[in-house]
């Protein structure tokens, strides 16, 4: 059985495993070193096979405003449970790539997932509005049974996004627009006509959302694997 921790117990477990040297190296990478302590990835994974799922856990934790226990929190959390609220007030808070890529690729198995994407699409904030387009990369990765026509819906919202050249709103948007053209050929063929139409914008960040996903999309590599489908 797994161990039942308080969220002062895990941060005390999170500090101990820490190493501030790596802040820097993070920041690199496009890591908010803000409200940080250094914990790897795979420390804070080793924590969250000890205290298993537990969303009340969760909330407690993301509320220490600790950028790890916030990831271990995404983890963690239990996407049955999770309120709109609660998932709103989150997004809300969020200031870094990597806790909004481990938020949305948990949640994405929350009945909400689907309802929540529309809301933070439309968002003039960069971090909640690349939670939107996140949400679809998301879904279009893991659920499986998602008709193509749920995703089709949401090309359009692709489009609109191409010409926001905010760093996080831009990669998440070609990170959509890439995923859902990897489920199957039906959607490769729709996925590739959108960023044909895409790459004819004249911006410069929607020409590298678009060529970006073509050369990912259209290469033999994809099309093999889609044909095996």
């Amino acid at each position: 059985m797994p161990t039942k921790l308080t969220a002062a117990a895990v941060i005390k477990k999170l500090k101990a495993k820490a190493n501030p040297t790596q802040l820097a190296g993070m920041a690199r990478f496009g890591i908010n070193p803000k409200g940080r302590l250094g914990a790897s990835v795979k420390s804070i994974r080793e924590i969250a096979k000890e205290t298993g799922r537990d969303h009340q856990l969760a909330l407690d934790l993301w509320k220490t405003g600790v950028a790890e226990a916030r990831i271990l929190a995404a983890i963690i959390m239990d996407p049955e449970k999770i309120t709109a609220k609660q998932i709103d007030s989150w997004v809300k808070d969020l200031d870094s790539w990597d806790i909004n890529d481990q938020m949305c690729m948990n949640f994405d198995k929350s009945p909400l997932a689907w309802n929540k994407l529309y809301d933070w699409v439309k968002s003039d904030k960069e971090f909640t509005k690349r939670a939107g387009y996140t949400m679809i990369a998301c879904l279009a990765w893991h659920d499986k049974k998602a008709p193509d026509k749920k995703f089709i819906k949401t090309l359009p919202l692709i489009k609109q996004a191409a010409t926001d050249e905010r760093n996080m709103v831009k990669k998440a948007v070609n990170w959509a627009l890439r995923n859902i053209g990897k489920r199957n050929l039906a959607l490769n063929k729709v996925a590739l006509q959108t960023a044909k139409e895409i790459v004819k914008i004249d911006d410069k960040t929607a020409r590298w959302i678009a060529k970006d996903a073509i050369r990912e999309l259209a290469s033999e590599k994809i099309q093999a694997r889609l044909r095996k489908k």
